[in-house]
């Protein structure tokens, strides 16, 4: 068997802050509940018509798994601070991008983040996603050729930022 490279899981410092706050939640708070709410359930006598004593141990199944893909991101995350980035109107992890879409005759801006961190109200979008691998490495000004679902999309790089995050 050949032994596969780590894969490198980036994300930002908010990010990262934010899972290790999640993963701290539930081993130090959430996990301690359920568990003193198992124990105390499992004394009241048949387990097997007892509420409590289900949920419980289902809850805590569901921590546990949680907990198991909290600590595998953290271990393996490579945090970049996008603010610290000297990439100035090129596209890396972390940029802000604004781009001009010809088809729909508007502009659009997206942040490329972590595979952890996505999210659609704040257009943060994974640096993995399709148009995030278009992106990368182009500069300002450049056209790139997106492919989508209705088919080929030429889209225009209008500005490239490097902030902080929220």
């Amino acid at each position: 068997m050949s032994e596969q490279a780590p894969f490198k899981n980036y994300m930002t410092p908010q990010g990262y802050a934010r899972l290790k706050a999640e993963l701290l939640q539930l081993l130090d708070v959430e996990r301690p509940e359920v568990v003193n709410i198992v124990s105390w359930a499992a004394k009241n006598g048949d387990r097997s018509e007892n509420g409590d004593y289900l949920y419980g141990k289902r809850r805590l199944r569901e921590i546990d798994r949680r907990t198991r893909f909290l600590s595998k991101s953290l271990e393996s995350a490579v945090v970049v601070d996008p603010a610290a980035q000297p990439h100035d109107g090129q596209v890396f992890f972390g940029a802000t991008v604004t781009y001009w879409r010809e088809d729909a005759q508007m502009e659009q801006t997206i942040s490329i983040v972590g595979r952890d961190e996505i999210d659609t109200e704040k257009n943060y979008v994974s640096w993995m996603s399709p148009i995030a691998r278009a992106l990368l490495k182009k500069r300002e000004g450049d056209e790139v050729r997106l492919q989508t679902p209705k088919g080929v999309e030429v889209i225009e790089i209008v500005e490239v930022v490097y902030k902080e995050l929220d």
